[in-house]
């Protein structure tokens, strides 16, 4: 009798696999297709970002559309609004969506200058028109796509403080993504379905193309939108199958760390089982003290699971990027606090792709070489005058 030795399959062979089930698992559990062949290009901080953004407004041939849960002021606030109003006189449909408590603190000039060009100007959920129940839940999306072939997602806003390079504290830390391909409708769609609820013109009109969208790369990409509405969303089912899948490493940058105790639970089991798990977090420099103080309740379960902290030290850690095992990212407006997972309008691109990977691997990198680790038995030793500020966070947790 003879026995056929079993073939070890590659390691290559093993990442497809991988890559694979991870793909059908995020397209079955949500139900929406990924789709192939598109092009990222990271992007990190205001230098960076801003010119990419202004010059993508500027080759517009035929609409842009833009949504944003922050512009506030400052002279990159003055640039966008002329760029949008410079297209709209050349006939460009240009269509500006502002939540209506982020961006409160735009100038009066600035719309007044767009309106006056032609720019269409919605808001989302201005909070003196509300009922209550919907003051909670507000449009964090933040979404640009211009000739509905090249699209910009992530954490930015439209304000002084994402100028820069994150040099001092006068200079966020944050990441975009620049998208051409066919997951450019996703973001289109996001943007669609918020303007949809500010205004009662058509969605589209004759400016719109709908023609086959080339596949610049090979990066496939879900899109995946959160909704403020009730219940499980499908923003928390993706995190629930990235963390829970991870198998060797998994690394996580967000501004505002404050979840329940669910997604804490996936982290430290994710640690226990081997994974090597990071978070980068804000360290001094922090623009929501209490969101550091409810996600500080959890900092001793994680650590005694093997979770790594780290700290942010120049400036405020604004980003939402979130890789695994080296073969995925998820990035977007998303944070990992029950704001973003429970209430507010987010988009986050969950991306298969090994290069795209390791180069939000290598920011992730030299961002810790500016940060702080975490001493466990530090943080066990805080005072009690810290742990009551912590606790005092309880009541409000849902709504941070």
């Amino acid at each position: 009798m003879t026995h056929r030795l079993r073939e070890t399959p590659s390691p290559q062979a093993d990442v497809t696999a991988r890559k694979q089930a991870l793909r059908r698992r995020l397209e079955r559990l949500i139900g929406i297709a990924a789709t192939e062949g598109n092009e990222l290009l990271p992007l990190r901080n205001g230098d960076e970002i801003f010119p990419a953004m202004l010059q993508a407004v500027e080759e517009a041939e035929h609409t842009v559309d833009m949504t944003t849960f922050v512009y506030w002021r400052g002279d990159i606030a003055h640039r966008f609004a002329h760029a949008l109003a410079a297209k709209a006189r050349q006939g460009v449909r240009v269509r500006l969506l502002l939540d209506g408590f982020g961006s409160r603190l735009i100038e009066r000039e600035l719309l007044d200058l767009m309106a006056a060009a032609g720019v269409e100007v919605a808001w989302f959920r201005r909070p003196v028109r509300l009922s209550p129940l919907k003051q909670n839940h507000r449009c964090h999306r933040k979404v640009l796509v211009v000739d509905a072939r090249t699209a910009f997602t992530g954490g930015v806003g439209i304000a002084e403080e994402w100028s820069g390079d994150a040099r001092n504290p006068d200079e966020w830390r944050d990441t975009h993504v620049q998208v051409r391909g066919p997951a450019v409708d996703g973001l289109a769609a996001a943007f669609a379905q918020n303007w949809a609820e500010c205004r009662e013109d058509a969605l589209y009109g004759p400016a719109d193309r709908f023609e086959e969208h080339a596949q610049p790369g090979r990066a496939v990409v879900q899109v995946v939108r959160g909704s403020a509405s009730v219940g499980w969303q499908d923003l928390q089912t993706l995190m629930r199958v990235v963390i829970s899948g991870a198998e060797q490493r998994l690394r996580l940058a967000t501004a505002y760390f404050a979840p329940d105790r669910y997604f804490v639970d996936l982290l430290c089991a994710a640690a226990r089982r081997g994974v090597e798990v990071e978070l980068l977090l804000p360290g001094p420099h922090t623009d929501k003290r209490v969101c550091q103080l409810a996600g500080g309740r959890f900092f001793e379960d994680l650590t005694a699971s093997g979770v790594t902290i780290w700290q942010f030290q120049p400036t405020m850690m604004h980003a939402k990027v979130l890789t695994v095992d080296g073969i995925a990212t998820l990035i977007g407006s998303t944070n990992f606090n029950r704001r973003s997972l429970d209430h507010d309008e987010e988009v986050m691109l969950a991306v298969i792709d090994e290069e795209f990977t390791a180069r939000l691997d290598a920011h992730f990198d030299e961002d810790v070489t500016r940060s702080e680790r975490l001493d466990p038995g530090r943080w066990r030793r805080r005072g009690t005058g810290r742990r009551a500020l912590e606790a005092a966070t309880a009541p409000i947790r849902h709504f941070l």
